[in-house]
């Protein structure tokens, strides 16, 4: 009898084992539009992660669906693989991309069964990239350090450039259907995500740059209303100085331009643009450049004239905020010490840039720092910065600085803090609001010639450094001192898509409000401080005052 029961024993051990075996090499869910299969990681600190990668969330806007909204997926019947990250939406300076691109990625940390199905709050990301670049690859936004947190995370391509944000202002193109996309991933999620043990009524909608200035364009979007539950906007939002019309004329007509279809009839033009590949629609980025590399910001949203069409924007989104026609969700917004400053050294050891720069400001400026071109106010808004910023009469290679400061003001610093403000006075639900200052060893921008060695300070984009394991950029932060930002960024960002507040047992600082305006600043040592750089969002304050936008 007890040979009987030894055999029996090892029997169960070797189905056991095998099973086991089974599962991590053909792991396999059920989702309402058919069966995936994926595969596992292991987190910073060791958590087992389900991988689901290259999910398709779309069908391909490719032929007539070109320029045109998202159309969701379809079942399917085989079993999908998704193990391999998807092909990157087309873009400049990649080898591979793919125009039938709108993929997403899932990770996990639970599969439901019939006995255990767990409601996990999800986070949805969207890529930064300034909307001409970027993509959801997890060699770029891995999922090693969010995931010791217990959520489920979701990143998402979205088309860019002309095949995402063509906006000529009439039926042909009305415009915005890369956020379009986003707001199919976010329908995605509510219909899909319990599949991965998330639940559809907890979602984060977070990301950074264009993804973050994204998220505060869902804030307000009828399209997105009551398709998430909380906001993270890193280190941008649409609420600064990039100016919002009814169109991307110039730019559509750049583009023909480029690829040598017809400028002046806009119908022509868009048919045009139909016939050509997605090769020659995007890795003409160069083409747009005016001064240097400038402008960083091209693609934007736009205010979408009413063909009958679903909108996604139908007004400003601070006229939205104002007259409360914006989602009242908790909010985490914020950004970097130094933002886009490092630019300023290409302006600065350039002699003819810089003389450029200093003589002809009324006409470069605009193109550089990204605000209204061409019109008696951009002239005014260009002596105002001048007069604000720049000390002396002459520009010279010692006011680098100073430039480095409308940099990280215009294109970042000051749309987050408008943010920060007007979200604090016009919803009931909290703000949090924060500045990343650690200056590691690692970076997204080094000094010029300095063979990657020359740390500028904490520019746009390091904090992803910590948030997501970025493997074409560093090694995984296992040790001090980068460890210890790793745990203090995935804890408070966890914390907050959890729970709508991003306290943690080793650190308390209170909401923003109009009076303190409080704000934490995320170092080796985190502190709390007061009114960050006041005296130059003030200024910028007075110069786009809220009254502007709602007429």
């Amino acid at each position: 009898m007890s040979r009987f029961i030894t055999v029996l024993f090892l029997f169960y051990l070797f189905i056991t084992v095998y099973g086991n075996l089974k599962s991590e090499t053909n792991l396999i869910v059920s989702t309402p539009l058919g069966q995936l299969q994926g595969t596992t990681l292991i987190s910073r600190k060791g958590a087992k992660i389900f991988s689901f990668l290259g999910i398709r969330y779309a069908e391909a806007p490719i032929g007539n669906l070109r320029f045109q909204p998202p159309v969701p997926a379809k079942p399917w019947k085989n079993v999908y693989d998704a193990t391999k990250n998807p092909p990157r939406c087309p873009q400049s300076f990649v080898n591979v991309t793919q125009e039938d691109c709108l993929f997403l990625n899932v990770y996990t940390r639970h599969i439901p069964t019939q006995s255990h199905n767990k409601n996990k709050s999800v986070m949805v990301f969207f890529h930064s990239g300034g909307f001409y670049e970027g993509s959801a690859t997890s060699e770029f936004y891995g999922p090693h350090y969010l995931l010791d947190q217990d959520i489920v995370l979701v990143v998402s391509n979205y088309r860019l450039q002309t095949l995402g944000f063509l906006a000529t202002g009439t039926k042909e193109a009305p415009g915005n259907n890369g956020f379009k996309d986003q707001v199919q991933v976010l329908r995605w999620v509510q219909q899909n995500i319990a599949s991965f043990s998330g639940n559809p009524k907890d979602v984060t909608i977070s990301g950074y740059s264009a993804g973050g200035a994204s998220v505060t364009f869902h804030m307000v979007s009828p399209m997105s209303k009551g398709l998430f539950h909380k906001a993270i906007a890193m280190s941008s939002s649409g609420f600064g100085a990039q100016p919002l019309a009814s169109d991307l004329l110039r730019l559509a007509r750049k583009q023909a331009q480029l690829v040598n279809c017809p400028e002046d009839v806009i119908n022509d033009l868009v048919e045009c643009l139909k016939t050509k590949t997605s090769e020659e629609l995007s890795n003409n980025i160069l083409g747009y450049k005016e001064f240097l590399n400038e402008p960083i910001r091209l693609w934007w949203a736009v205010i979408e004239p009413d063909f009958g069409q679903e909108r996604f924007l139908v007004e400003h989104p601070i006229k939205s905020i104002v007259n409360k026609r914006v989602a009242d969700v908790p909010v985490l917004i914020g950004v970097t010490k130094d933002e886009f400053g490092g630019r300023s050294y290409f302006i600065v050891n350039n002699k003819t840039a810089l003389r450029e720069f200093d003589e002809d400001y009324k006409t470069i400026w605009p193109i550089v720092f990204s605000y209204e071109r061409d019109t008696e106010f951009s002239s005014n808004v260009s002596e105002s910065l001048r007069e604000f910023y720049i000390p002396n009469k002459k520009i010279l290679v010692s006011n680098r600085q100073n430039i480095a400061d409308i940099y990280a003001d215009c294109l970042a610093g000051f749309s987050s803090n408008r943010g920060a403000k007007l979200l604090t006075q016009y919803l009931s639900s909290k703000v949090y609001y924060y500045r990343f200052s650690y200056k590691g060893k690692y970076s997204f921008f080094y000094v010029p010639n300095t063979n990657n060695t020359g740390l500028y300070g904490a520019s746009h984009h390091d904090d992803l450094l910590y948030l997501f394991y970025v493997s074409r950029r560093t090694p995984m932060f296992t040790e001090e001192p980068e460890s210890k930002i790793v745990d203090y960024l995935t804890t408070i960002w966890g914390n907050f898509v959890k729970t709508g507040n991003p306290n943690t047992d080793f650190y308390k600082w209170p909401e923003f409000d109009l009076k303190n305006q409080q704000y934490l600043d995320i170092n080796l040592n985190l502190s709390t401080f007061s009114k960050m750089f006041n005296e130059r969002y003030l200024f910028w304050e007075k110069l786009y005052p809220i009254s502007l936008y709602l007429n």
